[in-house]
Formats: structure tokens, sequence, C-alpha cells
């Protein structure tokens, strides 16, 4: 599971984990320094700013249609470019303001007494038991599509009725 949480509540989150449910078995925090990246986008969104006025002033004085849509082309990929900086720009803030943890967790199978020895017979009767578990699943989730069942007969009809419609 991915769990983003502000920065400043991330170690107590992280230390909750380990008090009174279960055990942690393994923990790897690391962190990435974007302070270049966004320092660099954040440069070259400013001067493609720039160019944009200066493109936006050129198609002011333009003299012939050509001139025109060439400034205009330009100052489209312009605003494209500067949208795309600007999405990372808004992308590195968020990283920056929340962070990601990705959460493995397991429950291990308790077996009983009866069944602590791991043998053939044990392993056998775990197989029949998940095998019920999937089926039920599996005969659950079909009765849950009972709309389409439903819905799937009438677009049949109107389908007919429509391509007989069609015909005559």
């Amino acid at each position: 599971m991915t769990i983003r949480v502000p920065h400043q509540n991330f170690d107590a989150l992280v230390n909750s984990f380990s008090d009174g449910i279960g055990s942690v078995l393994s923990k790897n925090i690391s962190s990435d320094d974007v302070t270049e990246e966004y320092t660099n986008v954040a440069i070259r969104l400013a001067n493609k700013k720039i160019y944009l006025e200066k493109y936006r002033d050129m198609l002011k004085n333009a003299a012939t249609t050509k001139d025109m849509l060439e400034i205009q082309e330009n100052i489209r990929e312009l605003e494209d470019e500067i949208d795309v900086s600007e999405g990372r720009l808004r992308l590195i803030d968020d990283r920056v303001k929340y962070s990601t943890l990705n959460l493995g967790l397991y429950k291990e199978k308790v077996r009983s007494s009866t069944t602590s020895k791991i043998g053939f017979g044990s392993r056998f009767g775990d197989s029949v038991t998940e095998g019920w578990n999937s089926f039920v699943v599996f005969f659950l989730g079909v009765i849950s599509l009972w709309p389409f069942f439903l819905l799937i007969p009438v677009v049949i009809f109107l389908w007919r009725k429509w391509r007989l419609k069609k015909k005559a």
C-alpha cells in the first residue's frame, strides 16, 4: 500500500508502526535531493517566459502574414514548454510537501496444534480450504455482476429492433 503523508508527520507515522501492531521485519528510508532539479527547471521557466514576451512584442510588429504565422508557432511551442515546466515544478513541490511511504503487510498463517505438523495431509487440507475460498470469491464476484446480466438482453433487444427498422 502506498501512503502519502505530510513530511512533518512522516517520522511519527513510521514510528507508530512499531508500536504494538505486529513486528517490523525491515525498514528502508531514503530521500532524494531535488534542489538542483528544481533550480534548473525554475531558471529555464523564467527564461522561457522572457522569450515568450519577446515573441509577443515581435508579433505586434510583424509585417507579413508569414512572419506572424512563424511567430505564433514559436509562441505556441513556448507556451507548451512553459506548461510542462510549471507542471514539473508543481510535481516537485508535491514531492517535497508529502512523503511517500510504500508499506507491505502480511499476515502469518496461524496453525492449530492439530495441523502444526506441516505434512502432506495438512497441506492437502489447506489446499482444499483455499480452493473452496477461491470458488466462493469467484461465485460472489459473478453474482455482483447481476446488473449487466439484466442490461445485456435489453441492449440486444434494442439493437435488433434498430437493425430491423434500418432494413425496413
